[in-house]
């Protein structure tokens, strides 16, 4: 984006953040998203189809029955239904939004059908909790901007919308990790794999659909891109977020599914899961209880390199499913796991040592600890490809990311700089001391199928200090030290702070 952009995005943001400051106190900040997002892109929708409106009336010379056909319209809004007929509301506010809503959702089953009634947890018409002045404050909040296109382009206000989402997540920290992904950490995985204009992509545990937004973002042409992004996402509220952010993006024409992968993959083709060119996610870490017994007997095949149980963490899985998405000719997958698939054993270093055996591994970047919401684990990126470069054959690049981040009062952060030199790494697939080593899978067997970066990664040898250099090296600073002592009780004594006597 401009700079102009981030300026505009940043001032929206902080109207759009504005709502929440109404909402508090009878409202949980972690419940702000329950009813700032739906609120949001009901008004955007409205202000959308104004301005459509407007255009038809000007192109047909003001025929008003012209204007609200269908076809002019990105979505319908049936009478009644308008952001308009809710602000003219004074008594029962919140069943007039409700209802406004599901009229609308009603209007457009193909594309929001079930948007928003998502948000089950918000409680419009509860007037203990949220009563009329309180909404009404609310609606006049929002109707002191217009949303439509000409004001907010979909990238500006798409951009503002990923601010608050990002804020959100800073306010709950409760699931966060899987509610939110670090946009440069988003960014690296998306170079990573590099999607084409007009190739598939899918997220099996697409959150707010943010990488599925990266993805399309790079891809540039969005037209191309119509019909060719899949998501899903089990958490209800979550999956109407990920398609409402899609749509505040711009994109059209996409598919998010809401329900369980492991157990329901959504997409498949003649009874046999549906393969994509980029498979990529940020699936939730170390899941418990995802479905051992079936996925044993997987109709799908996807226990292509073993099976686990229950009590084990689901990570492999998720590869697993993963691997079986990919295009089988030109397929790439990248995908966010614990660091503790790359080195624990038993039945998950059995999976391990297939997935080398494989040569689908291109790539694996350890990234530093505390750069994830709400967990404290360390994660790694690994990137997979069919089609790897024949350079690239048989060899995967190690990268030790553990000290490329950038340190900030509340967590660690990757930031735009640290993905840039982490994908350096990769790009370049050559040996960096301290940082990347490219390995063949032989080197890999030697050891004993562990991934683990630092038993591979060459460390600089540091010289040993002679003895008498440390320990001259020591009084300089003990004299250092005394004196530094001697003249802050000097100060202090000549500031009143010390009785000498």
């Amino acid at each position: 984006m401009t700079e102009h952009n981030d300026i505009t995005s940043q001032e929206l943001f902080n109207h759009l953040l504005g709502a929440c400051d109404i909402l508090r106190g009878p409202i949980n900040q972690d419940e702000f998203k329950s009813y700032v997002t739906p609120i949001l892109f009901f008004k955007r929708i409205s202000d959308v189809y104004d301005e459509e409106t407007e255009d038809a009336l000007a192109e047909s010379g003001g025929d008003a029955e012209y204007a609200a056909l269908p076809e002019n319209h990105s979505f319908i809004i049936p009478d009644g239904c308008h952001w308009k007929d809710v602000r003219r509301a004074s008594t029962n506010v919140g069943k007039a939004i409700v209802d406004a809503m599901v009229g609308i959702e009603r209007a457009n089953p193909d594309t929001l059908g079930g948007l928003f009634s998502s948000f089950d947890d918000a409680s419009w018409t509860d007037k203990g909790k949220l009563s009329d002045t309180r909404l009404k404050n609310l609606i006049e909040h929002y109707s002191q901007k217009r949303f439509g296109n000409r004001n907010y382009t979909a990238d500006i206000m798409g951009d503002s919308y990923e601010y608050l989402i990002k804020k959100f997540a800073d306010m709950s920290k409760k699931n966060a990790g899987e509610f939110y992904t670090p946009r440069p950490i988003v960014g690296l995985m998306v170079r990573m794999l590099d999607p084409r204009s007009g190739e598939s992509v899918y997220d099996p545990a697409c959150g707010t659909g943010g990488m599925l937004i990266e993805a399309t973002r790079h891809m540039g042409d969005q037209r191309l891109s119509y019909g060719r992004v899949f998501g899903q996402e089990i958490n209800l509220g979550t999956s109407a977020i990920a398609r409402m952010n899609l749509f505040l993006h711009g994109a059209r024409d996409f598919r998010i599914a809401q329900g369980d992968t492991l157990r329901q993959p959504a997409f498949l083709e003649a009874g046999k899961l549906r393969t994509f060119d980029c498979v990529l996610a940020n699936p939730p870490f170390s899941l418990r209880n995802w479905g051992a017994g079936q996925f044993a007997s997987d109709p799908y095949g996807r226990n292509i390199w073993g099976v686990l149980t229950d009590k084990t963490a689901a990570d492999l899985i998720w590869l697993q499913h993963m691997v079986c998405s990919m295009e089988a000719k030109k397929g790439r997958c990248a995908v966010i796991l614990p660091q503790g698939v790359l080195f624990h054993g038993g039945k998950e270093g059995e999976i391990r040592k297939k997935l080398v055996q494989s040569d689908k591994l291109e790539c694996v970047i350890t990234l530093a600890s505390g750069v994830f919401y709400s967990t404290g684990v360390s994660a790694c990126i690994l990137l997979l490809n069919n089609d790897k470069k024949p350079s690239h054959r048989g060899r995967v690049c190690l990268v030790d990311g553990s000290q490329v981040f950038t340190p900030q009062r509340a967590q660690n952060i990757i930031s735009e700089e640290n993905a840039d030199e982490l994908y350096g790494y990769f790009a370049v697939y050559e040996d960096v001391v301290e940082r990347c080593r490219v390995v063949t899978l032989p080197d890999i067997e030697e050891q004993g199928y562990t991934l683990q970066v630092g038993n591979y990664i060459e460390r600089r040898r540091e010289e040993a200090e002679p003895p008498e250099k440390v320990r001259a090296r020591f009084l300089d600073l003990l004299d250092e030290a005394e004196a530094a002592e001697e003249r802050f009780h000097q100060l202090l004594a000549e500031g009143g702070y010390l009785d000498e006597r």
